[in-house]
């Protein structure tokens, strides 16, 4: 229900070790040049609001225009000294060359690219930065689906620590070279220094207390940062209905209406489909009940699908409201300060900061969150080691990621398509 693909299936991608190591393998959705980022137009099928399937032939044409709308945008972003949104953007394009206007079912088409992009960020074109949408350093290796899902490989980087489940934390307050962190049920617990890795939602919520108060320019920056909101709406059916493809959609007069399934069963085996939406469209889908949310998406199947069977399970994610992360992962506001990814960052003291929010070059993926945590967890030995004197000692925070490293053979990373 959360992270799913690896962003980058290259040796160069810090999780690729433990991958390999663990014999994972991967389901590959998009090559390195995919417009759609974590999909290509490789095995899909489009279907218009009537249930109608869009003609290939079609949403290949628009897909064109829609790389053609977006090389434009490079020039309307160097003639603008102020950052502008994405939407902003392609609507001054729009302007300036009618000929990429789409009339029709075209444009539904070109909406359901846009709501493509917007799933990315988790969040709509009107809130994303012009400036620095394309400025992110995308891993080479196209994308792949985790078959067995990121469970193995939270399990083995768990291995031997003390990991304490159910601990709310309420209260963090540093000084006399100590932190204490305070639960939500009272209890204490004090130490020589702290990571703090939760997610950007809830810092952005002021849901942790810390005494002394963050200074101005942290909470500017943890501000100045969006966090977005991506949903998954996945239907277990007894028998598949659909056709072998990887992505079904459904295009619309708008990007809010379009929707995307991903079709498990051919990554898997399994009957299952995931339904997924993004942004604003992602928060009114929290206002249904589950069933009303599982319904809601079965009336979307059944115009493409009319003899499509009622799911014998359904499960629905709520990361905007979750309690433990009011959202999904960070993305550039318009406007964004160029330095609020090194201030997210900074130390304080003996207080450290990780998380994908704080990875300057691959926010919003797994392997940004892991190798900020790692990064945070060196600062914050180096910071102990100096404190203690033995500042010459071989860091030991980046000695389980080298073993990795080392013990590993080089050898590829299993990814196919089927």
């Amino acid at each position: 229900m959360g992270a799913s693909w690896l962003h980058g299936v290259c040796n160069e991608n810090p999780l690729a070790p433990l991958i390999r190591g663990l014999g994972l393998s991967l389901y590959r959705t998009s090559g390195d040049n995919s417009v759609l980022y974590d999909h290509d137009l490789e095995s899909y099928m489009l279907f218009n609001i009537d249930g109608k399937q869009v003609p290939q032939q079609m949403v290949i044409e628009v897909g064109d225009t829609f790389k053609k709308i977006l090389e434009e945008t490079g020039k309307v972003r160097d003639e603008h000294t102020e950052d502008i949104s994405v939407s902003q953007a392609i609507s001054i394009v729009l302007d300036r060359h009618p000929d990429l206007r789409q009339q029709g079912l075209a444009h539904e088409v070109l909406q359901w690219f846009i709501c493509r992009m917007e799933a990315w960020f988790a969040a709509d074109a009107d809130m994303i930065s012009l400036k620095t949408w394309d400025q992110e350093h995308v891993l080479s290796g196209g994308h792949g689906l985790m078959v067995q899902g990121y469970d193995p490989v939270i399990k083995v980087l768990a291995k031997d620590i003390d990991i304490r489940l159910n601990h709310r934390v309420k209260r963090i307050s540093s000084g006399y070279n100590k932190v204490m962190v305070t639960v939500e049920d009272g209890r204490n617990f004090v130490a020589d220094a702290a990571i703090i890795t939760v997610p950007i939602g809830i810092l952005k919520a002021n849901l942790i207390e810390f005494e002394p108060k963050l200074p101005d320019w942290k909470v500017s920056a943890i501000s100045d940062l969006g966090v977005g909101n991506e949903n998954k709406i996945a239907l277990r059916f007894d028998k598949v209905f659909w056709p072998n493809v990887e992505l079904l959609g459904t295009v619309a007069p708008t990007s809010y209406t379009c929707g995307y399934f991903l079709n498990l069963h051919k990554a898997t085996g399994h009957p299952v489909l995931v339904y997924m939406v993004a942004g604003r469209f992602a928060y009114d889908i929290e206002k249904l009940s589950d069933e009303a949310a599982a319904n809601f998406v079965m009336q979307q199947l059944k115009k493409m699908f009319p003899n499509a069977s009622k799911p014998v399970q359904y499960l629905v994610s709520r990361w905007g409201t979750d309690p433990n992360s009011l959202g999904c992962y960070s993305y550039d506001l318009v406007g964004k300060p160029t330095d609020v990814y090194d201030k997210l960052r900074a130390p304080l003291g003996n207080l450290f900061f990780g998380g994908e929010a704080v990875s300057l070059d691959n926010q919003g993926s797994v392997h940004g969150a892991y190798s900020a945590g790692v990064m945070a967890a060196e600062n914050c030995e180096s910071y102990m080691l100096e404190k203690l004197g033995h500042a010459e000692k071989l860091s030991l925070a980046s000695v389980r990621h080298e073993m990795l490293e080392t013990l590993i053979p080089l050898i590829p990373l299993q990814i196919s398509r089927m």
